[in-house]
């Protein structure tokens, strides 16, 4: 059977592919797994300095695969057991990541698939894809993150119809709402989101990963803290190899070389 997730490494970029295109790349448990490894592998491995994750086939991930759970009887399914164990831990590591997550959308993204498209950092679409809270729809609330990224990203306006509408969602309307980062023609999605994730990868690695942090610490900091925050992870990048080499890069006027260090 083939893997529900494909990983390589090239050029220092590690390519995660969903890779169940006849369930429209549906999660099951499984891809969870292999899923973690993945990024547990990202994290720890210094030869890897950004990753890109995308989906096989026609769409890149219809949220959760709702054919392994057994509703047939009349016993109540607990979610928050799936949420807990899987999605919460998944979204998590993602934003934790200390690398760049580069995510090219190829198709639908619904459910918990979007939200976790919305989880990286730069996220590419193709312009025949969308996003779909597809939550409502079937009596639940949106998870993997959609009710703390949506309103942030979109207004809470926004967010609201998407959520009680479950509407799809065009990579054009999720551009100008200032969901993702572009609008990529189809045929050139993949080669265009690689670039972005090779030029990444060649960048201050270390400096990346403070940039997450200290964005994502802005959502609840007060300026003070955010200030005190920005002090502290200026001093950590400060002591890095990559800001003497971009120092020394500007000053001699050539590209600097950046290690990740």
């Amino acid at each position: 059977m083939p893997q529900p997730i494909l990983v390589s490494v090239e050029a220092g970029v590690q390519i995660i592919t969903l890779n169940r295109p006849e369930r429209l790349n549906a999660f099951n448990l499984e891809m969870h797994g292999l899923l973690r490894e993945a990024l547990a592998r990202a994290e720890d491995d210094d030869a890897i300095r950004a990753v890109l994750l995308t989906g096989a086939g026609r769409g890149f991930c219809a949220g959760q695969d709702l054919s392994e759970r057994d509703m047939s009887g009349d016993a109540a399914f607990d979610l928050s057991v799936t949420i807990g164990t899987h999605y919460n831990p998944l979204v998590r590591h993602m934003r934790a990541l200390p690398k760049p997550i580069v995510c090219a959308v190829n198709g639908v993204a619904a459910g918990a698939g979007a939200n976790v498209a919305l989880a990286c950092d730069l996220v590419l679409a193709a312009r025949s894809a969308s996003f779909i809270q597809a939550f409502a729809r079937i009596g639940l609330v949106p998870d993997s993150g959609g009710t703390w990224v949506l309103p942030r990203l979109a207004g809470r306006a926004r967010a609201l119809g998407l959520a009680l509408l479950g509407d799809k969602l065009g990579a054009e309307d999720a551009a100008s709402w200032g969901l993702i980062w572009k609008v990529v023609d189809d045929d050139k999605l993949i080669a265009e989101a690689g670039a972005l994730a090779r030029g990444l990868a060649a960048g201050p690695t270390r400096a990346y990963g403070l940039i997450k942090r200290a964005l994502d610490a802005s959502a609840t900091n007060s300026l003070d803290a955010q200030l005190d925050l920005e002090r502290d992870l200026q001093r950590e990048a400060g002591f890095t190899a990559d800001y003497r080499e971009g120092v020394a890069a500007f000053v001699q006027k050539r590209k600097a070389q950046f290690k990740g260090k």
